[in-house]
């Protein structure tokens, strides 16, 4: 077909809106993928908002897509083939040129792509991306199983693979939200202690019942005075948007233990120096990854259960559904369908 549905995003600020475009072109180096699933993140909120200057408008937003390339543009590497399962995630693609690249840490890079912030992205029947942020799909999971994994997934898989933890130590999850609920499966899976650590208790079950070992209630205790009372965290993955949260959490760090920071909060994260200096912890911040981690992290799901829990909404109620996902009113995922 020559045209397509998508939602898009005219100006910073502006509506989404449903319209009818091109089916876009591939050029060198470029996929087209035929989008199933894309998830809604609360950071698609840069491109709804225009919070960067490079976001180009009209923009189409999404970057958890899942979908079969229909098309392979000329010059393409490896094996990618039309009718193939795909994902694209936050990583869009690296210049492999800059400082970054050189070291061989594409998710860092100066120049690197996002789609539906740098380029259009999935809310569209149709997305061309480049073929290095394509991650290989697993068959035995679902469209719409996958699409939060490319994002959210990834973000809370990778950072706890790549943090101090091991299996047997005792991680605290802070939030347990679209990125805790799925950190708790992670770190439970990679045979962690976890401490889940929410406001109120009404999220204590669900957390029991997604691997968490124990759960602390923030509002009716100090969580990181609870926290060191059970010996202390190697790492403490921070996925609430709450600077003041994660702040409150970092006493309860075990010596030389890492608060890892996931959650875009947009209040400051303060701390005392010495905080940080008698017990030698440190504050460390997280991207998502690569294509090649989000193909591990779709893996790591399969073999272990891991699974989003998810809204499902079709492609004409975006605008309805991003603002539910905005104003926290849906459940911890949700997904376009097309």
């Amino acid at each position: 077909m020559s045209s397509m549905r998508a939602v898009q995003v005219a100006e910073p600020g502006g509506p989404l809106e449903l319209v009818d475009r091109q089916v876009p072109e591939v050029s060198a180096g470029e996929v087209r993928v035929r989008v199933e699933a894309c998830g809604i993140c609360h950071s698609d909120m840069w491109a709804k908002e225009g919070v960067l200057p490079s976001t180009p408008y009209p923009i189409v937003p999404g970057h958890e897509i899942v979908g079969t390339i229909d098309e392979v543009g000329p010059g393409v590497r490896g094996s990618w083939q039309r009718g193939q399962r795909v994902g694209v995630g936050w990583f869009g693609g690296a210049c492999y040129h800059c400082e970054s690249c050189r070291r061989g840490d594409f998710i860092t890079c100066a120049n690197g792509r996002v789609p539906g912030i740098t380029f259009d992205g999935g809310y569209a029947e149709a997305v061309v991306v480049p073929a290095d942020a394509l991650a290989r799909m697993p068959e035995q999971l679902s469209a719409i199983e996958a699409a939060p994994l490319l994002c959210a997934g990834v973000t809370t898989y990778h950072a706890l693979r790549e943090s101090p933890a091991r299996p047997g130590d005792r991680v605290a999850v802070l939030g347990v939200g679209g990125l805790g609920h799925l950190g708790i499966q992670f770190a439970a899976r990679m045979g962690m202690e976890v401490v889940a650590i929410s406001r109120g208790a009404a999220k204590a079950e669900l957390a029991r019942d997604l691997g968490a070992h124990e759960h602390i209630d923030s509002d009716a205790t100090d969580p990181g005075q609870a926290l060191a009372a059970t010996g202390g965290a190697t790492v403490v993955l921070a996925t609430a948007a709450s600077g003041a949260a994660a702040a409150r959490v970092l006493p309860g760090l075990a010596p030389r233990g890492q608060l890892l920071v996931l959650g875009a909060a947009s209040d400051p994260l303060e701390v005392a120096p010495p905080s940080l200096i008698t017990p030698a912890a440190s504050i460390v911040g997280h991207p998502s990854g690569t294509s090649k981690d989000s193909e591990d992290t779709l893996r790591f799901s399969r073999l272990t259960g891991v699974r989003p829990m998810i809204d499902t909404v079709p492609l004409d109620k975006a605008a309805q559904a991003y603002e539910r996902m905005m104003s926290n009113q849906a459940r911890f995922r949700v997904v376009l369908t097309m």
